[in-house]
């Protein structure tokens, strides 16, 4: 899987997701579980991030979320 880079665009972390902006292409679904570390795992809009793009159930998610 190739990895990209993205930004948060929005995560609400009560619910547990969110999506992350892509240059050139659409938003990502992001999911907490996809989220790599331990304890509470949450994103903050505007935060850079590194990923991989699977397909979900509802179309493109994001696995192996890391924060840069």
């Amino acid at each position: 899987m190739n990895k990209v880079t993205g930004t948060v665009k929005w995560f609400n972390a009560e619910k547990g997701f969110g999506f992350i902006e892509v240059s050139g292409s659409d938003d990502v679904f992001v999911h907490f579980t996809a989220i790599a570390g331990d304890g509470f795992k949450s994103l903050d809009e505007g935060q850079r991030v590194n990923f991989e793009i699977v397909r979900g159930n509802r179309g493109p998610q994001a696995a192996n979320v890391v924060k840069l």
